[in-house]
């Protein structure tokens, strides 16, 4: 399940955390790597990161076992932080057909986000949710997951969680070629993942026995994402509500996709 619920605080001095930052135009792929902060794939120093800002950083979960037990720490934190339960283990273990996306700032981590794909085993949300996945699948589509949402509300803006989703819908989409997205939320939050990113609700509400909390699945189909990063990508000052107009622009984009595509080690789960 989602933990997007524990960036989203009733402290009024926690309030507000979203903020608006200036993005420069580019104009081409190599352009495009230097606006984002992305290192050339020689850079072997800045490798750590796929993107790189002023205030903020993001990297790949690479495996080590002292980053794996801060992104579980990070996790177990913002749940408590809202009251919830979790079982997650003390450390999250590597596991095929996933990718987890940490965000720092410095030595801090602030947020993390898990990409799961479909396979044998199948997604979390078919825990619960089984039969409208599985009609999903009988119709065609490639399915994903995002879990593991976690962004601590001192840190959270919208250009973070533009550039976190974002990077998720590169693997995801533009990578592995899926087709359509499922992510389970707590029920209050439904709205804002339908306003800001365009989802809609696909299983009613039922109660996840991994936080013993409520749950409602909701369901993006991937091409709506093609079709809103061209449209809007890049133009955070349209007034636009969505996270969209946080996306990296077009430019951008071929130049991230370009840096992840030239190091397999980045793009194979």
């Amino acid at each position: 399940m989602s933990t997007f619920e524990a960036s989203q605080s009733n402290n009024p001095r926690l309030q507000g955390a979203y903020h608006a930052i200036p993005r420069r135009n580019v104009t081409n792929d190599s352009g495009a790597l230097h606006s984002l902060g992305i290192p050339s794939t020689d850079d072997r120093d800045s490798r750590e990161f796929v993107l790189s800002r002023s205030d903020f950083q993001i990297r790949l979960g690479n495996g080590a076992d002292g980053q794996r037990s801060n992104v579980s720490m990070l996790i177990q934190r913002m749940y408590a932080w809202r009251g919830l339960l979790t079982h997650a283990p003390s450390r999250i273990d590597d596991q095929p057909n996933q990718l987890t996306l940490i965000a720092s700032r410095g030595t801090t981590m602030f947020g993390t986000l898990t990409l799961k794909l479909d396979s044998d085993e199948g997604l979390l949300a078919d825990e619960l949710y089984s039969k409208e996945i599985s009609a999903a699948r009988q119709a065609g589509a490639k399915v994903c997951e995002l879990t593991r949402l976690a962004i601590d509300p001192a840190f959270n803006s919208k250009e973070v969680l533009a550039s976190i989703f974002h990077l998720a819908y590169l693997f995801g989409r533009l990578i592995h070629n899926k087709t359509d997205l499922f992510i389970e939320v707590n029920p209050r939050h439904v709205a804002f993942y339908r306003r800001m990113l365009g989802f809609r609700i696909a299983g009613e509400e039922r109660i996840c026995p991994r936080v013993n909390a409520p749950a409602v699945l909701l369901h993006l189909p991937l091409s709506y994402v093609d079709e809103q990063v061209e449209r809007c990508a890049g133009r955070p000052d349209t007034g636009a509500r969505s996270l969209y107009s946080y996306f990296f622009n077009d430019n951008e984009q071929r130049g991230l996709l370009k840096r992840l595509q030239a190091d397999p080690s980045l793009v194979t789960l």
